[in-house]
């Protein structure tokens, strides 16, 4: 198991974490993922959600975003990938192109950096939100 892998402690709560997290495609918060938890270990902590988050994602087993949103999110897809944002409602989607990899071969030409990775946000209003704003300014 990944856990293994890692030489990470199999705890039934980071067990639980991790296999939820990599079955969910919504980019979750520490608190969803709280929720979702819960419902399969009902005596768990948000403190144990949030300690196991950071020592998943510091892992590399799961990716944490701290993108333009309020609260950081998570997402169980590690591979290099860009993601796509609603502006309204939060929304985060993965977007299913091919990275960039023209853009870190560029900059590593520039100077003495060492390109390790790259991340890219897209922002914009996803089609729920648009239709509510054109209702909204057209009534």
């Amino acid at each position: 198991m990944l856990l293994k892998e890692k030489k990470l402690r199999q705890t039934d709560a980071r067990r639980v974490i991790l296999e939820e997290i990599m079955n969910l495609d919504s980019h979750p918060t520490a608190d969803e993922v709280y929720e979702i938890v819960r419902k399969r270990i009902p005596k768990v902590s948000l403190g144990t959600i949030y300690r196991n988050l950071e020592i998943l994602s510091g892992k590399g087993l799961i990716q944490k975003l701290d993108l333009g949103g309020a609260q950081r999110r998570f997402d169980g897809n590690t591979m290099t990938h860009y993601h796509l944002r609603c502006l309204e409602c939060g929304r985060i989607i993965d977007l299913t192109t091919s990275p960039l990899k023209e853009i870190e071969e560029t900059l590593s030409k520039l100077g003495d950096w060492e390109i390790i990775g790259h991340r890219l946000e897209l922002i914009g209003l996803c089609q729920s939100c648009k239709s509510n704003r054109k209702k909204v300014f057209h009534t």
